[in-house]
């Protein structure tokens, strides 16, 4: 698994507002890490719920980008770390440039540009 990889995840029964079933996820957590002997990833879930894409921070990718059958948004508050077991069957790999968006929505959703 490498970070930018769109894979297939399995989340189980969700809860509340929580994603669940078996989704789309894009690895965001670190190389280093994902080669490493940690037992979870990081990752973000994929929805066909394309209201969402007006959501601050979310990520809308035409089926064309990501090799789904439907037009998707990332929805980048929804950050996870799943154990690695979850992670079924790769999809595709974003580009850099697209890469750099869902890092500007993380940074928003996590407050990582305001100062103090």
């Amino acid at each position: 698994m490498i970070r930018g990889e769109i894979w297939w995840a399995d989340f189980g029964i969700p809860f509340g507002s929580e994603p669940g079933f078996r989704r789309p996820v894009l690895i965001i957590q670190s190389n280093e890490f994902n080669e490493s002997r940690i037992h979870t990833i990081v990752v973000l879930p994929f929805s066909t719920n394309l209201n969402l894409e007006f959501a601050p921070g979310n990520v809308l990718f035409e089926k064309e980008i990501t090799s789904l059958s439907k037009d998707s948004v990332l929805v980048v508050s929804q950050i996870y770390a799943i154990d690695r077991q979850r992670i079924i069957e790769r999809i595709s790999k974003i580009s850099n440039s697209f890469l750099i968006q869902v890092e500007d929505g993380i940074s928003l959703v996590l407050g990582m540009n305001k100062f103090s």
